[in-house]
């Protein structure tokens, strides 16, 4: 036997396997987006929040000083979309022509703050409903006149609405109003009134100066439509007002009612940059979760819904 022969019982030398590939990486590299599928779900992804803002809740923010006190510069809120029920306003997008049609009607009651979009512009106001289909309505002096009836104001302490660059409180608007209080904060000091409406709906009001829209001829509201005025009575382009004043041209259809808000989710003083704690500071805590829904007097029963 050669010497140079393996012992029988040696195991012979094998070169190692190699490593086996992951299957699961391989897999990885070769597998393609399915675009199809992606976009598929982006689109219903959108459908389903605009079918959302459509027909149940959308977020609104307060551009302009018209609902003040009630509502400042820098609001956002939910307006509901189903109380009154729907119509073409209520869509958030339109693709056909505006038209008249409503699916579950309903009527807003005294003291509702609505949204309403002018006859020719597709642009969202927001008032408060002051009289109803069949209402006989005029204002006389700033003091609106009901089928008949003054509306009681009964006059109430200044507001003080703190003065920052959403509110400015400028000296050609309202004269004389910016005060600094003992702790040297500035406020906007405003001459109030509370009103009451028939069912017992009551909010405050400004109404500071003497100005056209004091004063406005005994109409009727027609039987489709309500009569919406903004709580800041001296800066406001309403149903008093005509559409190239950018008013409403008088009572607003309820095919153009498109919700009804409900609470302030939260409010921004307009200090707000892209500093990350600008978005903090500039929060007005005060206002947030405020419900828009007004107060009913004592003694009146609350108003059924429609």
């Amino acid at each position: 036997m050669s010497s140079d022969s393996a012992p029988m019982n040696q195991a012979p030398v094998t070169e190692p396997d190699a490593e086996p590939e992951n299957k699961d990486a391989k897999k990885g590299k070769g597998e393609k987006i399915d675009w199809i599928a992606e976009i598929r779900g982006l689109a219903l992804m959108l459908l389903a929040v605009l079918a959302f803002h459509s027909f149940v809740a959308k977020p609104f923010y307060i551009p302009s000083e018209s609902m003040m006190p009630n509502l400042l510069v820098g609001d956002r809120l939910v307006v509901t979309k189903y109380p009154y029920g729907y119509n073409w306003t209520s869509l958030s997008f339109h693709p056909l022509k505006r038209a008249s049609w409503r699916v579950f009607a309903g009527t807003p009651q005294y003291g509702d703050i609505v949204i309403p979009v002018p006859p020719e512009v597709d642009e969202d106001y927001i008032k408060r409903v002051v009289a109803l289909p069949g209402d006989r309505i005029a204002v006389r002096n700033g003091q609106i006149i009901l089928n008949g009836t003054p509306v009681p104001q009964q006059v109430e302490p200044a507001i003080e609405i703190p003065v920052d660059l959403n509110s400015p409180c400028d000296e050609y608007t309202y004269s004389g109003m910016r005060v600094t209080r003992s702790d040297g904060s500035m406020v906007c000091r405003m001459p109030t009134y509370r009103e009451t409406l028939p069912n017992g709906a009551t909010y405050l009001v400004i109404d500071h100066t003497t100005q056209p829209f004091d004063d406005f001829a005994e109409i009727t509201v027609p039987a489709d439509a309500v009569f919406v005025m903004g709580d800041n009575r001296d800066h406001s382009a309403d149903s008093r007002a005509a559409t190239f004043e950018k008013g409403l041209g008088g009572p607003i259809p309820l095919a153009n009612v498109g919700g009804r808000a409900e609470f302030i989710t939260f409010s921004l003083d307009g200090s707000t940059n892209i500093n990350p704690i600008s978005w903090f500071t500039s929060l007005r805590g005060d206002r947030a979760f405020s419900t828009l829904r007004p107060a009913i007097a004592a003694g009146k029963p609350a108003p059924a819904e429609r």
